[in-house]
């Protein structure tokens, strides 16, 4: 042991240390790397591409994706105003009045029907019967004004139409039309 207490050994245990600890370190730091590389096997697949690569190809992937969502919102706006339009010329407003058009308690056999749609146009058909004969009548509607003056049942038929939006059946009248 006297050879360790000389400078040389000194130097020689010293190197030994060190060498122990650099070989301590190197298997440290290969396993970590080991563990990174599996981990970027995972992300990257078999590839030889590296990392900033596979970066650089999601991220064109992805603005790709956003641009198609982006067209598709845009086509799903221009057919949803198209299908809005569609509806708006759609029957949004309706009533059925009934009643006996000539006071013959013959069971108001007479209809006034309202059809608007969400401009409150549309029309009115008024059916009158009486025994052996019916006649149909019908007037238009713009913007919730007739072409021609409304029998009583008709503008009941259009303001029941307007204040509910749904099918009613409505009161017995008794005036002609």
């Amino acid at each position: 042991m006297s050879s360790l207490d000389t400078t040389t050994g000194i130097v020689a245990v010293a190197a030994a240390a060190v060498a122990v600890v650099a070989v301590g370190w190197s298997i440290g730091l290969t396993l970590a790397l080991r563990r990174i590389r599996a981990a970027q096997r995972a992300v990257l697949g078999d590839s030889r591409r590296d990392l900033v690569t596979h970066a650089a190809q999601l991220q064109a992937a992805f603005d790709s994706l956003a641009q198609y969502v982006e067209d598709f919102g845009t086509r799903l706006d221009h057919r949803m105003d198209q299908a809005e339009r569609r509806l708006d010329g759609t029957f949004a407003h309706r009533a059925l009045i009934r009643y006996d058009a000539y006071g013959e308690m013959s069971g108001r056999q007479s209809t006034s029907i309202a059809l608007l749609d969400a401009t409150q146009s549309g029309i009115v058909l008024s059916s009158i019967h009486h025994r052996d004969t019916a006649r149909l009548y019908t007037k238009q509607i713009r913007n919730g004004q007739p072409e021609f003056e409304l029998s009583p049942e008709e503008s009941e038929a259009v303001r029941v139409a307007l204040a509910s939006g749904g099918v009613h059946a409505g009161r017995q009248g008794t005036a002609a039309s």
